[in-house]
């Protein structure tokens, strides 16, 4: 008989703990950071060479696959949203996510940054075939929530605890984050609550603004695209608002 390779996935997200969310203003949802922010790689020179700046912290298929999918969850909400931003990656979070996930810890940080950014955690080991059986599983958590504030999951749930969970699934589509920046990184020897885990994928996804603010619903129910922000114009794709960029992809991975 062969042995069974098991595959473990756990989740952790970042909640708000505050309920004053006016305190947090959304950037202007149109508005991408080029690949060459002024935000970079401690050590790494701005004046770096064209073959440095093809040294990715994720794959273009990881990075297209993850934020299709977010869109196409924000998309088809239900209730359906009136101010469903569309979202974009972002590579200052890619960044910041890169470092936190080549930490290789089990818990949301840097703490600096938490205060203005959202954050989902992902771990897993064994084989996968996709990027998103690590991301599917946030998405998952819409079985356990009622709109519009949770009453059968528990948005303050710790990394332990008892009992559904279901933060990871707003943050996803909370309407006013319109920027995502992701990373995966293999730990070879990584603390998942007491244990060590050989070889473990951990991705960590950044999000702009921060979501998931307590006693909050994550978007405005009504028509799709009939309460978006003046600075969309009134461009609307797969009921959501839609930018004038559809992404920087392209140009991230020149």
């Amino acid at each position: 008989m062969q042995p069974h390779l098991l595959a473990f996935i756990f989740l952790c997200v970042l909640c708000a703990t505050s309920s004053l969310a006016v305190t947090v203003t959304s950037a202007p949802s149109s508005a991408l950071h080029a690949a060459n922010s002024s935000s970079a790689d401690a050590g790494t020179d701005g004046g770096s060479s064209s073959k440095s700046r093809r040294k990715r912290y994720i794959s273009q298929t990881d990075m297209v696959a993850i934020l299709d999918y977010h869109n196409k969850v924000r998309g088809k909400v239900f209730p359906p949203a009136s101010n469903m931003e569309y979202m974009v990656w972002d590579d200052t979070l890619a960044k910041s996510a890169e470092s936190w996930a080549h930490a290789c810890m089990w818990e949301h940080g840097p703490s600096h940054l938490l205060r203005f950014l959202g954050q989902n955690l992902s771990v897993r080991t064994g084989r996968y075939r996709s990027i998103l059986q690590l991301v599917k599983p946030w998405y998952d958590e819409v079985k356990d929530y009622s709109f519009p504030y949770p009453r059968d999951c528990n948005p303050r749930c710790p990394l332990r605890c008892y009992g559904p969970m279901c933060t990871h699934y707003t943050q996803m589509v909370w309407a006013t984050s319109n920027k995502v920046g992701c990373a995966v990184h293999t730990c070879h020897n990584m603390n998942v609550w007491g244990s060590v885990w050989k070889r473990a994928t951990y991705l960590v996804c950044n999000y702009s603004p921060k979501g998931n603010w307590i006693g909050e619903a994550p978007y405005k129910v009504g028509v799709p695209c009939s309460a978006c922000p003046p600075s969309y114009g009134g461009s609307c794709s797969n009921n959501m608002c839609f930018p004038a960029l559809k992404t920087n992809y392209l140009h991230w991975f020149k």
